[in-house]
């Protein structure tokens, strides 16, 4: 199968032995499918924005549990966000990041380093010393608030041909909110989180990117707001991409919960918002969709909205939550979810697709139960959602890497 086609149909009365061509190779794996079956073939999806907590926060996550997860949703590279223990600011505090993927990563792993030193907003990092091992440069999990010390980054980013990926977040906007500051905050005495905190933050460093030149990518959009800053500077030739995740995409603040498994940052926004993420990934503006697979301990994660950890796990639900939400109602087309899932972070993030693909079975319902997941993380907004789509098999580097029929673990 031809990346350009973007996808496979097998089916058992055609392929009764399921062998199939992926990228000139041809495949056997009879022992992985069930007869009667149909199977969808994907190249392998790339998340470029996950937090596999290793080293420093290992009882949360770690490369060998987060990779693990990303296979079991398709994914064969994944960028992992560096705040860390230590985090990787210098080259020895990233060697001890790349040691462990390479030791214990099932797929390929491309780890982000920091902007500033220990991510504290004061010194830039040693970037130059990082940069042939880093994807990019992020502080994933706050955001830069001097304005000399994001565009110092960002020229220095530019030097070394490197791309800065920016979590916006205005830190005096803040104001102690842990969830939207909208209806539901208003009606259950919570507060709240402003829309502003996050376009703020974009407004002022797409002007940076236009007096920089500086390859700039935005995390995790969640507000209608920021859609049109990024739409406008895309039409006026502002080197600059954006994710969302895909929470943001199918869930707002009317879903809200009183429990910390709708707890993320940014939070779910309204349905104005919602529908403006959608319409971004319609026209373009928005290029791709990141799961900020987040994971925390249960404890972290048990103690309501105010005071539970921000974050959840995404990687094991991202397609079959797209799949069904997205694709079966008529939203976006199989073909677009692909570019989104796959095609346009790895053209952006300049990742290559080897001999990486994933083997879906979309024609059964099931109940998405947190105690199967392979990350240790279990907070999900959409435990016990009925869905479709289970990832079969996936294959990174020619090597299974997960099978949904041996312990699903290889």
């Amino acid at each position: 199968m031809s990346v350009l086609g973007k996808y496979k149909v097998i089916r058992s009365a055609t392929h009764p032995e399921h062998v199939f061509s992926f990228e000139g190779a041809l495949f056997s794996f009879s022992e992985f499918f069930s007869q009667n079956k149909e199977y969808i073939v994907f190249p392998g999806f790339c998340d470029v924005h996950v937090h596999f907590r290793e080293p420093g926060f290992s009882y949360k996550e770690t490369i060998k549990s987060g990779s693990l997860s990303a296979a079991r949703g398709g994914y064969t590279a994944v960028c992992t966000m560096p705040n860390l223990n230590p985090t990787p600011d210098s080259a020895e505090h990233l060697k001890m990041q790349t040691d462990i993927i390479e030791r214990d990563s099932v797929i390929n792993v491309y780890p982000y380093a920091t902007i500033t030193v220990n991510q504290a907003g004061n010194e830039l990092s040693d970037m130059a010393a990082m940069a042939n091992e880093a994807i990019a440069f992020s502080d994933d999990g706050r955001g830069v608030q001097s304005d000399d010390m994001m565009r110092a980054a960002m020229l220095k980013a530019k030097s070394l041909g490197k791309m800065i990926v920016a979590h916006c977040e205005v830190n005096s906007l803040l104001k102690g909110g842990y969830i939207h500051d909208g209806e539901y905050a208003r009606a259950n005495n919570h507060r709240g989180i402003c829309s502003a905190s996050e376009y703020e933050q974009i407004a002022r460093d797409i002007e940076l990117v236009k007096e920089t030149g500086c390859a700039y990518h935005v995390c995790h959009i969640s507000t209608k707001e920021s859609v049109e800053l990024i739409r406008q500077a895309k039409n006026q030739g502002v080197d600059i991409t954006c994710e969302t995740g895909p929470h943001y995409l199918v869930l707002d603040d009317s879903d809200l919960q009183e429990h910390g498994r709708f707890k993320m940052n940014p939070p779910l926004r309204s349905k104005e918002d919602r529908e403006a993420l959608i319409e971004g990934i319609l026209d373009g503006t928005i290029d791709m969709i990141a799961t900020d697979h987040a994971p925390h301990s249960a404890e972290e994660k048990s103690k309501g909205l105010e005071k539970s950890a921000f974050g959840i796990v995404g990687l094991e639900t991202a397609f079959p939550v797209l799949y069904t939400k997205l694709v079966k109602t008529g939203v976006i087309t199989l073909e677009r979810l692909v570019d989104l899932l796959c095609i346009n972070p790895r053209k952006r993030f300049g990742i290559p697709l080897g001999c990486d693909f994933t083997v879906w079975e979309t024609d059964t319902e099931f109940t998405v139960d947190p105690n199967e997941f392979l990350s240790l993380g279990k907070a999900t907004p959409f435990e016990n959602e009925k869905l479709f789509g289970r990832c079969v098999l996936t294959v990174c580097n020619g090597k299974a890497v997960y099978s949904n029929k041996i312990n699903n673990n290889i």
